[in-house]
């Protein structure tokens, strides 16, 4: 049991005194004795008998070297983490060069020494100052891939990696906001991710007919900054269609069209990693059941949130695992931004490095979030108010059943 303030305030004087006089074995043998007396580690008894904690002075003071990061810094990244869509501490570390003038341009210009401490700070810190503020919500959708076997025998398997060195090769899968049920008409989120570069594009449709697939990947491919060579997806009916075969085969330089193994969703494991950030993180698991939501989520898409996650907003990539035992140790590069592993890429040309870092310079993230904001709030305002009951949506008997597939 440790000793009371009483009995310290009279023993740990004449200890200390007996402790600074004596040798290397003398202390020892005095540590001993405190730590089998009084029940205390061997650490604390040093603490103790060093004079470094312990009774005296303000007890409600915070002992030992005063903290370099004070509530300013704090406050500076907070700011930042809450716009940048709350990275983690590495990837915030990378972010902040970049983001740091546009944070002065809305919040004024902070001293040189606030300024140099923001820059100086490391990811562990980041994500100690911040773990009080930070909150995690875990929700899980339902999936809404059908399989599509028309063209099963046209569209090959991927059974070897494609060649990841170079940007230009796509992931593509759907996500269905259609709240608890895949009853009735609703709108689809097409996922669009580069491999190399992370670079991905969403776009929104009604239902997920061939046309607006087609429609929507003509889109995105026009505002690529690279060339398309290869495009591989799950085995959904809404990609394994005789029209997007059609689209991507017609042409001189033919896009290889692949397709990943039924029921292996990490086949296609970049854009599934992205229908949580780059979807659910925007418009949640409501049911968007009305089709003239389709244009302004596809403005906000465009003119928003593919800016902000393909300039801003930077990701690690795996470059290497290895398992020693039980236990895999995960080795990732320096977080970049898709627009930054693009002008590093030997594979595109000096005319498009210039056009990507001329976009980049013009845009603000901060703007960017604030029309975000905006965009969204009009978007889940219609949406609330056009929402009704799925029963209203059932035209046969014993369509009321919900069904239970589970949805990406």
């Amino acid at each position: 049991m440790p000793m009371s303030r009483k009995i310290a305030e009279e023993l740990l004087p004449r200890l200390r005194q007996r402790y600074t006089g004596r040798g290397r074995e003398g202390r020892s043998r005095l540590i001993d004795e405190l730590c089998e007396q009084w029940g205390y580690s061997r650490k604390h008894a040093i603490k103790l008998l060093g004079a470094k904690t312990g009774w005296g002075g303000d007890p409600c003071a915070r002992k030992g070297r005063p903290p370099r990061y004070d509530a300013k810094v704090v406050e500076v990244l907070w700011q930042i983490w809450k716009v940048a869509e709350q990275p983690c501490g590495k990837r915030l570390v990378a972010l902040l060069p970049q983001w740091l003038p546009h944070y002065e341009e809305e919040h004024g210009r902070l001293d040189k020494e606030l300024r140099s401490r923001v820059l100086e700070i490391s990811a562990a810190q980041i994500d100690r100052l911040l773990a009080g503020r930070k909150t995690r919500v875990g929700h899980r959708g339902r999936c809404g891939t059908k399989p599509g076997g028309l063209l099963k025998t046209q569209i090959p398997i991927r059974t070897d990696n494609w060649d990841i060195q170079r940007p230009g090769f796509l992931e593509a899968d759907t996500v269905a906001h259609c709240g608890g049920s895949l009853e009735g008409d609703f709108v689809w989120s097409i996922t669009y991710c580069d491999i190399y570069s992370g670079w991905t594009a969403n776009r929104a449709v009604w239902n997920k007919g061939a046309t607006g697939i087609v429609a929507a990947t003509k889109e995105v491919e026009k505002a690529l900054p690279f060339e398309l060579l290869g495009f591989d997806t799950d085995n959904g009916s809404e990609f394994l269609n005789w029209h997007l075969l059609k689209y991507f085969q017609e042409r001189p330089q033919k896009v290889g069209f692949t397709r990943s193994r039924p029921y292996k969703k990490n086949d296609n494991g970049h854009v599934e990693q992205k229908n949580w950030t780059h979807v659910r993180q925007l418009l949640g698991y409501d049911r968007l059941g009305d089709p003239g939501l389709v244009e302004p989520i596809n403005a906000l898409y465009r003119d928003c949130w593919e800016l902000l996650h393909n300039y801003f907003l930077p990701s690690a990539k795996l470059e290497r695992k290895s398992r020693e035992g039980a236990k895999v140790k995960r080795r990732h590069d320096k977080p970049q931004t898709p627009c930054e592993r693009l002008i590093r890429s030997a594979h595109l040309s000096a005319a498009s490095k210039t056009r990507l870092k001329e976009r980049r310079a013009a845009l603000n993230p901060f703007e960017l979030h604030r029309r975000l904001e905006e965009g969204l709030r009009a978007i889940l305002h219609r949406a609330l108010h056009s929402s009704r009951p799925t029963d209203s949506l059932h035209c046969a008997p014993g369509a009321g059943k919900t069904t239970t597939t589970p949805v990406s």
